[in-house]
């Protein structure tokens, strides 16, 4: 498999200062990210995609690549995550190093393993989908949500007022933690959720989103009790 894994690491956060480098359970949080795409042995090159100088000293400590810095352009405020993609893709293109597939691993994704990494992309390299993402299910069916009208509470979608929760449809959403790819796909499309996607389904409690000091610290609570069980496995 020729394939690459790019972890986005912006060194500006206003929510949470430092955010992509910040000790989680006695390590930076990106050293996660990076140690699980090296123990999955499916990449030919693991690399951080930053602008900040002392997020590239702990990248490369822990083993990735940065052979170049962000541009200006990708290290804003307002620069996407499909616009440090393909400005990467782009500059190994210039040294003359083409991949076939691509992993996108955020900073802030302790949950991600390198077991789960290369059972994604061995599934999305037998396949011919254009990218995997992982995904976990709504624990309440959001079929049963409610909005607020004048005051006033009223479903969403009366229509499954009465439907048993077992025969509601499960829904997912992103987990947030990596996306996997193929390049020329995504580069046709500069889009990273439409196409022939397959899901990965993951549990809640190996996700968590990381925006504020509340949810760090849930999250190291999960990942302890995940450290746990399996122990115990």
């Amino acid at each position: 498999m020729n394939a690459i894994a790019i972890i986005t690491a912006r060194g500006g956060s206003k929510r949470i200062p430092r955010k992509n480098i910040k000790e989680f359970c006695g390590e930076p949080i990106i050293t996660y990210s990076i140690r699980a795409a090296l123990e999955s042995g499916m990449f030919d090159e693991v690399m951080v995609s930053t602008d900040d100088e002392e997020i590239r000293e702990i990248a490369i400590k822990a083993g990735a690549k940065v052979p170049f810095m962000r541009s200006e352009k990708t290290a804003n405020d307002y620069a996407t995550t499909t616009d440090v993609l393909l400005e990467v893709i782009t500059e190994y293109k210039k040294m003359g190093r083409v991949f076939e597939f691509g992993c996108c691993i955020y900073p802030t994704a302790p949950f991600v393993t390198g077991e789960k990494l290369k059972h994604a992309m061995e599934r999305l390299a037998e396949s011919d989908a254009d990218s995997l993402i992982p995904v976990v299910r709504f624990s309440y069916p959001p079929q049963r949500a409610f909005t607020e009208k004048d005051g006033r509470l009223t479903f969403r979608m009366p229509e499954y007022l009465d439907t048993r929760s077992q025969d509601l449809e499960p829904w997912y959403h992103d987990a947030g933690q990596f996306y996997c790819f193929r390049t020329e796909s995504f580069e046709q499309s500069r889009k990273l959720l439409v196409g022939d996607i397959l899901s990965y389904e993951v549990s809640e409690t190996e996700v968590q989103d990381i925006d504020t000091m509340s949810d760090w610290v849930l999250a190291e609570m999960k990942y302890e009790k995940m450290l746990e069980e399996n122990k115990t496995e």
